[in-house]
């Protein structure tokens, strides 16, 4: 069974992402009113795909993104060199006072019945003044690119991301590369941009240029403003593979150029216990990943730990069923580690994948 896609087999960039980095604040099980120290987390949600594919994948991958001249700019493209990452950076001018930012993301982990709470300051954010022509998209492809991938949470950030994705994505697909987007619907971000309807408006240009999108049944109601059953009805098990499935035929049906879409499926028993699963609509046909119980440090990253799997499978060959699996293992790994981004090995995620356990390894 193939993807329908043609993956290029050279290229000086393996994965390319356009996306926010941003530094996520974490007072681990404790609730921010009452907390007195924190870890710093880099991420991003398109940025840990290429860090994931960089650090545990040994791929070679890049990020497009606004980098802002500041100690907290360099504590991030710190982070971006440790995990392998090659940096094309738009550079802003901090003025000591109020900007260009970083943004920060603050985010808790819950613990039990305590769900996390996230929350942003993205105020004066260098990644949202990005503009089309800020990048020289012929200077970062000319050694041959072969995957390029955006998201929701950058195409959100203001009134000309989307233009600058949809710009990168065009430069990218001219060199051969496959185009992914991970819908990423936050309610959050839209919200100060015109709500639900300007996020349909947005992300169905963009997914107009898109062979492999990454969502679940609520992005793609919200973000794509597809019909489809009660996000929240909780009559519906959210491990049921039939309710991404029934939904796939309207995706296609405006979007033919899209040839697979994947997500992670998860139900919460608790924050620290889930059950996981993963599915995908490939080239016409169905697969899904098996179930399993998850005890989770920190649920952040899961589905770009997924996706990043998934990405690799397909960029060196594997099977439909065995990157839907090795994007399964990942994505349950990284809920295992603090912080974003992996800390997984490869020979981790094949054995996982293959059914490992995690006897100990002597």
């Amino acid at each position: 069974m193939s993807y329908g896609l043609s993956v290029r087999q050279g290229g000086a960039l393996d994965f390319l992402s356009l996306g926010a980095l941003v530094h996520r604040i974490d007072p681990g099980v404790i609730p921010f009113r009452k907390a007195v120290q924190c870890q710093i987390h880099v991420s991003g949600g398109e940025f840990n795909c290429a860090a994931n594919l960089a650090d545990c994948f040994g791929m070679h991958t890049g990020i497009a993104t606004a980098m802002s001249r500041y100690p907290i700019g360099d504590l991030i493209a710190e982070r971006v060199k440790a995990m392998g990452v090659r940096p094309f950076y738009k550079y802003f001018d901090h003025n000591g006072v109020n900007g260009p930012n970083m943004a920060a993301v603050y985010s808790d982990r819950g613990q039990g019945v305590r769900g996390p709470v996230v929350f942003y300051n993205r105020a004066n954010e260098a990644a949202a003044q990005l503009k089309p022509g800020d990048f020289d998209w012929d200077s970062i492809l000319s050694g041959g690119l072969r995957w390029f991938h955006s998201g929701g949470i950058f195409a959100a950030l203001s009134a000309t991301t989307s233009d600058v994705t949809i710009e990168g994505m065009k430069a990218a697909k001219a060199q051969g590369a496959v185009i992914s987007f991970d819908l990423n619907f936050r309610k959050k971000l839209w919200d100060i941009w015109g709500g639900e309807s300007r996020a349909v408006e947005v992300v169905r240009r963009i997914v107009s240029h898109v062979d492999v999108l990454v969502g679940n049944e609520e992005d793609l109601q919200k973000g794509l403003g597809i019909p489809g059953p009660e996000v929240e009805d909780k009559t519906k098990s959210k491990l049921d593979t039939s309710v991404f499935f029934d939904m796939i035929g309207k995706v296609t049906a405006l979007f033919p150029n899209v040839k697979i879409i994947a997500t992670t499926l998860r139900e919460v028993h608790h924050t620290n216990r889930h059950t996981w699963g993963a599915v995908a609509w490939i080239n016409g046909e169905h697969y899904a990943a098996p179930e399993c119980e998850l005890d989770v440090l920190d649920r952040v990253g899961g589905g770009d730990g997924f996706a990043s799997g998934l990405f690799y499978g397909i960029l060196t060959g594997r099977p439909p069923a065995e990157s839907l699996r090795l994007g399964w293992a990942h994505g349950a790994l990284l809920t295992t580690y603090p912080g974003d981004t992996t800390m997984a090995t490869l020979a981790e995620v094949e054995a996982f994948a293959k059914g490992g356990s995690a006897r100990i390894q002597r």
